[in-house]
């Protein structure tokens, strides 16, 4: 009950606050983070385990790249709008977020 009502106290201070930006929600890049929802650009990522995971751009063509994660924080950001990453999709790469690839343009990788 208790972590409800801070997460709601949380939640009515960030949407209160008179700047857009907000405190837990909409956040800039380079803004630490805790998960990808927070983000402006719905990447939040670390650099290494023991890093602070900060907002991150959404990886360009053939940068480096993860798909999607259920966890919400990654090493490397899934792709911008209209990209695919193309990455070894198995289980164990998903389990331990390893699964790293490359953003390919969606309508060049079909031909």
């Amino acid at each position: 009950m208790k972590v409800l009502v801070l997460l709601l106290v949380t939640l009515a201070v960030a949407y209160a606050a008179p700047d857009p930006r907000g405190i837990v929600i909409n956040l800039e890049d380079g803004e630490i983070c805790l998960n990808s929802a927070q983000c402006k650009s719905s990447c939040c990522q670390h650099f290494s385990p023991l890093g602070v995971a900060r907002c991150t751009p959404k990886a360009s063509e053939n940068s480096e790249c993860s798909p999607k994660t259920i966890y919400g924080i990654y090493y490397k950001c899934p792709c911008e709008r209209g990209l695919t990453c193309e990455s070894d999709k198995t289980i164990i790469g998903a389990i331990t977020n390893t699964n790293y690839g490359v953003c390919l343009d969606a309508g060049r990788t079909k031909e």
